[in-house]
């Protein structure tokens, strides 16, 4: 087991209120914080090579020295949105220990020079907002918010916003738009946030795990953390695992372990008597992995060179009893449902997708039909105003590379029960129509 940093003790009682989290040590990371200078904070963070949890990956230090300098007002935004199906860490960190959250965010906005902070949490996580918005009045009570934050000059504010259900909304650009009251879409890039976000104004963007782990970097040192995990993937990463294993649920690892040791030693592997067909290592907008890839390391760039990503690192395991084709229909309705159609090759991909997939499942397909999808999805990938349609098109297009024989099975085997009884081919045989 790696050093829990996030989850140690994650389910003692009352955590999620101040008197629990500061018995445990709570805010005196930021305490430490705001002895230093804006600029040795940052340094610590960029010390720390922390990489965005949210599923980019961009390093956070970077992130915020990205961030304009003078006298324009800065903004800091979290993104507790968590649409990515198969992903709910984050729902767990707000709900049992908000105050970390919340600590993180204030030092963070500390370094980033922000005054004003948000947390866009998505619209069904009623409970969780409910428990966010009790901690925010606590740290606001106790001074750990407000103006003149423990006597050190630095003052934030901090606004719970609770979204309105969209997948779009976890996309930054259509989160801020959501924030300002607009239709979440997603806005064309540059200028990008950091330069002009909210209210047109700097804005720094880190997703809840993200600035959850702030406070055990300012406790540890950014030098120290950056000792945990890998060279390119530092410190620990809480992974959620679904699908067909037998305890699923949220672990932390240290990043560069075997991803087997996760979906085997932690998560208990699939049920018994199955066998890992396929598994997305980072939510379903990840292309799948199969059980050959069970050995690759769990790492930012390791994952990127077997073909896939780390993403929100919600890992979903499919095992043998369960067809590609419906994997790859549930994958691609789910993302034809949210597309907000502001883009063509993501309103018009996307719907083309799940037609040609429903075609394979009533028997009215050919082999060509899985050219049509993998050229479709190239059309896609890369020629978005956001990622959604990549999103959808890498791992559909995954899946006919790595499963074209079983979909081809698929196709043929629906193309004989569609056949009327006296057209059915003797003994099963016959090919397509």
């Amino acid at each position: 087991m790696s050093q829990q940093l996030l989850l140690q003790d994650i389910d003692e009682p009352g955590l999620h209120t101040l008197a629990v989290y500061e018995r445990r040590g709570g805010y005196e990371a930021l305490r430490k914080a705001l002895a230093m200078t804006r600029q040795e904070v940052l340094s610590e963070l960029e010390a720390s090579g922390l990489r965005g949890r949210g599923g980019a990956g961009f390093q956070m230090g970077k992130k915020v020295s990205f961030l304009p300098h003078g006298a324009i007002e800065r903004y800091l935004v979290c993104n507790a949105d968590e649409s990515e199906p198969g992903t709910f860490k984050d729902r767990e960190l707000v709900q049992k220990t908000p105050h970390m959250l919340i600590e993180g965010i204030v030092i963070a906005a500390y370094a980033a020079e922000a005054s004003r902070a948000f947390i866009y949490i998505r619209g069904e996580y009623v409970l969780q907002a409910d428990v966010l918005d009790s901690a925010v009045a606590e740290a606001h009570a106790a001074g750990y918010l407000g103006e003149d934050i423990l006597g050190s000059g630095h003052s934030l504010s901090l606004v719970v916003h609770r979204g309105a259900g969209a997948y779009i909304c976890g996309e930054e650009t259509g989160l801020l738009d959501s924030l300002e009251g607009k239709r979440g879409n997603p806005r064309l890039k540059p200028p990008f946030p950091a330069n002009q976000g909210l209210y047109q104004g700097p804005t720094l963007i880190n997703n809840v795990e993200t600035l959850a782990t702030v406070p055990a970097i300012m406790r540890m040192g950014g030098a120290e953390y950056a000792k945990l995990g890998v060279e390119t993937s530092t410190g620990t990463k809480v992974v959620s695992v679904s699908g067909h294993v037998q305890r699923p649920g949220n672990y932390e690892i240290e990043l560069g372990i075997p991803s087997r040791e996760i979906i085997y030693g932690l998560a208990g592997g699939p049920p018994e008597g199955r066998a890992i067909k396929c598994w997305f290592p980072g939510g379903s907008s990840a292309p799948v992995l199969t059980a050959e890839d069970l050995d690759v390391p769990y790492d930012f760039d390791s994952l990127a060179h077997a073909g896939s990503m780390l993403g929100s690192g919600a890992i979903i395991v499919v095992d043998d009893s369960t067809p590609i084709l419906d994997v790859a229909m549930k994958v691609a309705k789910f993302y034809r449902h949210e597309s907000c159609g502001k883009c063509t090759p993501c309103r018009e991909g996307t719907n083309w997708t799940v037609t040609m997939l429903e075609r394979i499942d009533r028997g009215e397909a050919t082999p060509m039909d899985l050219d049509i999808i993998t050229s479709v999805c190239d059309h896609i990938i890369g020629n978005c105003l956001c990622v959604l349609g990549d999103a959808m098109a890498m791992p559909i297009a995954s899946m006919v590379a790595k499963f074209r024989p079983e979909l081809e099975a698929h196709m043929q085997a629906a193309h004989e029960r569609a056949l009327p009884p006296a057209a059915a081919p003797a003994g099963g045989g016959g090919g397509f129509a």
